[in-house]
């Protein structure tokens, strides 16, 4: 026969494990395409998508397809930000940090890039020399490329021989007719997005991806503009 006592110790029992189970926080997993502006990195999933301006002040932006200033001719973008995956970001920030101790900082032109965009890029050059065919994808849908120069100390774009967005033989990193300058500011370019954990793309001498980002699933979402 169950005395007064243990029923007693049984209700008492299942009573904190009942509070226990409404009170305790349940781990929630980060979206694929969850987008933060939170500052605080160690808050913050190496996959998640974070903007880069609310990541750090050092970067000139100068985000291309949101004016009518790209090959596209016209803004595909509702307004001028910048979201990459936060380990693109970190990545990024430390590249940044080595050049401006040269007296330089990277300018951005493009982040991540929704998935619809890439297909109206597509539609209008349809080379994969050039742009990611969309059945596949780019690293930019992926959150882990960047396309970038270098400004000096003035906010003058170093010179690299062709405009961003140039389709032809002359952006090509293998491409040698040209100045002495021209290399040795692409070399510049390149040798430290290396360093830090990124790869140039043979064709474009601003394009670098981040190494493994071609492994991260495709993102379509839009950012919300201010």
């Amino acid at each position: 026969m169950i005395s007064l006592k243990h029923l007693l110790f049984s209700f008492f029992v299942l009573l904190f494990m009942k509070c226990k189970t409404v009170n305790e926080k349940i781990p929630v997993s980060d979206s694929e395409f969850k987008v933060e502006t939170i500052s605080k990195k160690s808050a913050i999933s190496d996959t998640t998508f974070v903007s880069l301006k609310a990541m750090s002040t050092d970067f000139v932006f100068d985000m291309k397809y949101a004016t009518n200033d790209n090959f596209l001719k016209q803004a595909v973008y509702d307004c001028p930000e910048c979201y990459l995956r936060q380990k693109t970001v970190v990545a990024l920030i430390e590249a940044n940090k080595e050049f401006i101790s040269l007296g330089y900082r990277i300018k951005i032109f493009d982040c991540y890039r929704p998935l619809s965009i890439q297909k109206k890029m597509w539609k209008i050059v349809p080379n994969p020399v050039y742009v990611a065919d969309p059945t596949k994808g780019s690293i930019h849908n992926r959150g882990c490329a960047v396309d970038i120069t270098l400004v000096d100390a003035t906010g003058k774009e170093l010179d690299m021989g062709t405009p961003f967005d140039f389709f032809g033989e002359a952006s090509s990193h293998n491409y040698t007719n040209v100045t002495d300058e021209v290399k040795k500011n692409r070399q510049l370019l390149k040798d430290v997005m290396l360093k830090h954990n990124f790869k140039s793309f043979d064709s474009e001498w601003w394009h670098y991806n981040l190494n493994g980002g071609n492994l991260e699933k495709l993102a379509n979402f839009n950012w919300e503009c201010n």
